[in-house]
């Protein structure tokens, strides 16, 4: 079976993380070549015209957070003025990339050492899932995690000075999209795009 080539573009390096180690355990050959990845929802949003077009020759994955924004569909109506190329996979975490990390719930309870009834069942439905990650992270009696996750007292930092560090180590040793997805349906949802994505050449 031929390799699917697809490039990435996301917010930050734990999106990135995650959507690499989702391509991974679709256990599809998707063959990864560039990652746009500079920082934040600006930029994709800026960037994203650009990728419909080019998702003629070349399938993109873009993922971003849906952050307080209404819904999904609101936020692609407002990315994209121009109707979506079928080889432009576009998934929005519910409401960020985090709450996909915490639905799984008992890697990252193990990972935490804390309770696994402490972390929410339905992520998708956390109002704030990085302060909640953040929360759940002061718990723990992991030093180096709790350093690396929870910002020092008295900083201005809203992450810890390691955040995705850590985060990044938990989702490629422990994190298993495929037990995080039913506490997640956005994730579910950005799972079975990838699963059930066969790309269109054009001639």
């Amino acid at each position: 079976m031929n390799d699917i080539p697809i490039n990435l573009a996301v917010e930050d390096a734990l999106s990135e993380a995650v959507l690499r180690e989702m391509l991974k355990q679709s256990l599809r050959n998707f063959s990864v070549g560039q990652c746009y990845n500079k920082g934040g929802f600006g930029y994709l949003k800026k960037l994203i015209p650009g990728l419909n077009h080019a998702a003629k020759g070349m399938p993109y994955f873009v993922l971003t957070d849906l952050d307080t924004e209404e819904c999904p569909l609101s936020l692609i109506s407002s990315w994209l003025s121009q109707p979506k190329h079928p080889n432009l996979l576009f998934r929005i975490a519910v409401r960020e990339v985090e709450a996909w990390l915490l639905a799984h719930r008992e890697a990252f309870s193990d990972f935490l050492g804390i309770s696994e009834d402490l972390i929410p069942v339905n992520s998708d439905e956390i109002p704030d899932p990085k302060q909640c990650l953040i929360n759940l992270a002061r718990r723990s009696r992991k030093r180096t995690l709790r350093e690396g996750i929870v910002p020092a007292q008295g900083s201005t930092a809203k992450i810890g000075k390691d955040y995705n560090g850590q985060l990044i180590r938990f989702v490629q040793n422990s994190w298993q999209a495929e037990a995080a997805q039913v506490n997640s349906p956005s994730l579910k949802r950005a799972m079975q795009t990838l699963l059930n994505f066969e790309p269109i050449w054009e001639n």
